[in-house]
């Protein structure tokens, strides 16, 4: 089995989507950097690798038996080991995940460059380990939804774009379970007030609708302006906004 010693890891959690686990340009000073003092490396194929990345699905029982408790962590001088933590790549992406005890992927991080160019050299003779997984789901196209953008809605956007997009979408949704129609017509008018006769004209599933296609693309002022007035006086919304506008990479 292959090993990486001294692997810097920024763990990100409970994330479905690999967008969301940041490469390291988008690392912050507040984020938890730990060191891995071991860690077994695996080529896996690019199916396993895509799930793995994008999903919370159960991990194959055969890599979790290659695995147990083989990676240490170091803290404060000391060097706890880890029951399943493990870096795999496909040849082409490359990630680090700690199921912290489970069967599935909780944690995730990306390597340091030099360190991933590090893992292109050590796989770059081996073949994919084959472990039997439900290719059935895999093979099913995941659904993406307003709470679960999809790669294509987050393409082109920094780390607080995203952030910040999946909180307009948060307050989007949020909207929808109002079924408010003047709360709603007033929203989408602020959005294209070149659109006002028509919306007063629409029923509420309609103006959501509109307003929901039209934001999903892109990030502009108008998305932040739109983001910002939509939160306000919602006190848990307002903290995430503050956070990301506190953070800095």
């Amino acid at each position: 089995m292959l090993y990486l010693h001294d692997i810097w890891v920024n763990w990100f959690e409970g994330e479905e989507n690999g967008y969301n686990v940041c490469h390291f340009h988008e690392w912050r000073k507040e984020d938890r950097v730990e060191l891995l003092d071991q860690v077994p490396l695996l080529k896996i194929s690019s199916p396993l690798f895509n799930t793995i990345e994008n999903d919370l699905m159960e991990l194959p029982q055969q890599l979790l038996v290659d695995v147990h408790q083989k990676a240490y962590v170091r803290k404060n001088h000391e060097r706890i080991q880890l029951d399943y933590c493990f870096v795999v790549t496909d040849g082409y992406g490359i990630i680090a995940v700690d199921t912290i005890g489970y069967n599935t992927p909780i944690r995730k991080s990306r390597l340091i460059p030099r360190q991933e160019q590090l893992v292109y050299e050590m796989v770059s003779d081996h073949d994919p380990i084959q472990y039997t997984f439900d290719k059935k789901v895999n093979s099913e196209r995941k659904e993406y939804h307003i709470l679960s953008p999809s790669p294509y809605e987050m393409a082109g956007l920094t780390r607080k774009e995203r952030q910040l997009k999946q909180l307009l979408f948060m307050a989007l949704d949020q909207l929808l379970s109002t079924k408010n129609v003047a709360e709603i017509r007033y929203w989408y008018t602020e959005w294209n007030p070149l659109k006002y006769q028509e919306i007063h004209e629409m029923d509420f599933e309609e103006v959501w609708e509109q307003l929901y296609e039209e934001t999903r693309l892109g990030w502009t002022s108008k998305h932040v302006q739109l983001c910002e007035n939509l939160i306000k006086g919602q006190p848990f919304f307002e903290k995430l906004w503050e956070m990301e506008h506190e953070s800095k990479v």
